[in-house]
């Protein structure tokens, strides 16, 4: 199918890939003003004028037994989706992230001849190598937000190429450090524990207790230190009143001002880079699913930020390890004025800096209109080149 506008296929199906989803619509909507977005996703993307097929309440599930039980609902979207790319309607299939799901998509795609611009790389090549070169295969470009993904895919014979991490293109002003207290009932006076459990159910169900434990013991340590924990818009967190936590919605703003942090493993913790902020990494999943990982995982570190920074930069704790005492423990010298903590700030230094610069969502607009004018899909690509 050839069009002036094209009509493109955007999946999407976590929080953050909605919200990354939502900025590639918004530059493509730029380009193509009239071009047709049809999708998965969340409220952001449904914003910038997304058709949404399947909802982010449905799709936002993680771990290999967590699955399982979704295993039904998510056969009936492939063969939706499937059916729909195969029958022409779409020009371009975007996927964002999303292993499982989007990969299967891309390789039916791919059969059926239409093109795939493959956005934020599933980390496969960390748990299973033989998908990087599945993807390579399949997908017409992959655009990639960690620079050394770009030689990983490269070395499978894929056209990646590293289009800068999307957190760089947040321009929302920030609160100053009194106006963000004020508005949350909070002492500007006093240093902050940042708390970031996750955004979905079951990472706040296995990370709260262990979290909060150590706020405890850390306050105990600390009779000043306010701990505040970042609240995901989509759960309602029950927080005991007497445990002392206080709850914020602006994540963005609560790095900034805090002092230190624990943070559930994931993009989060490239956040806490960008922010400055010294943090401890953990994570805690289904015990099943952490014996498999344990079998799959083939990097050094969890957190994105180590893998980034190729070096252990912020301490990480993973599983049975993650308890209160362990996390206070690895937290508190990142309170004080010690050299654990400048070795921490001059390594998020570097990581920000190998993240690259602002305008992610805008290249990949431009991946986009280089893929439709190659297979003849965008008219006005073709027409710029003759």
């Amino acid at each position: 199918m050839s069009r002036e506008s094209p009509s493109i296929l955007l999946l999407a199906g976590e929080p953050s890939g909605d919200q990354h989803a939502a900025a590639v619509a918004r530059a493509l909507k730029t380009r193509w003003p009239d071009c047709t977005l049809v999708g998965t996703g969340g409220e952001r993307m449904a914003a910038e004028g997304v058709e949404l097929i399947a909802d982010l309440r449905d799709l936002a599930v993680m771990g290999f037994v967590e699955v399982l039980s979704r295993l039904p609902f998510f056969w009936r979207l492939e063969r939706h989706v499937a059916r729909r790319i195969e029958s022409g309607e779409f020009d371009l299939v975007l996927p964002v992230d999303y292993p499982g799901f989007n990969l299967r998509i891309t390789e039916r795609s791919h059969a059926a001849g239409v093109p795939v611009l493959y956005y934020i790389a599933p980390q496969v090549w960390a748990w299973k190598a033989g998908r990087t070169a599945r993807l390579s295969r399949a997908a017409d470009r992959v655009a990639v937000i960690l620079p050394f993904e770009e030689e990983i895919f490269r070395r499978e014979g894929g056209r990646a190429e590293f289009v800068g991490h999307p957190l760089l293109d947040r321009d929302d002003a920030l609160p100053s450090r009194t106006e963000f207290c004020l508005s949350s009932d909070l002492d500007p006076d006093r240093e902050i524990l940042a708390l970031f459990p996750g955004s979905r159910s079951q990472e706040i169900r296995r990370h709260f207790a262990p979290f909060v434990g150590a706020a405890g013991i850390l306050k105990s340590k600390h009779p000043g230190l306010q701990v505040v924990l970042a609240r995901a818009p989509s759960l309602q967190v029950e927080i005991p009143e007497d445990s002392g936590v206080a709850a914020v919605d602006d994540a963005r703003a609560l790095l900034a001002h805090a002092r230190a942090a624990i943070v559930k493993s994931g993009t989060s913790t490239l956040e806490a880079a960008l922010a400055g902020t010294p943090f401890v990494v953990a994570y805690r999943t289904h015990p099943w699913t952490y014996r498999l990982a344990r079998r799959l995982v083939r990097v050094d570190h969890v957190a994105l930020a180590n893998l980034v920074a190729e070096e252990r930069v912020v301490p990480e704790l993973l599983q049975d390890e993650v308890t209160p005492e362990a996390l206070a423990n690895a937290v508190e010298p990142m309170l004080g004025d010690t050299e654990e903590r400048e070795h921490v700030l001059r390594g998020l230094g570097r990581i920000r800096e190998r993240l690259g610069g602002p305008g992610a969502a805008g290249r990949v607009a431009a991946l986009a209109q280089e893929v439709l004018g190659a297979r003849g899909g965008d008219r006005s690509a073709l027409a710029s080149r003759s």
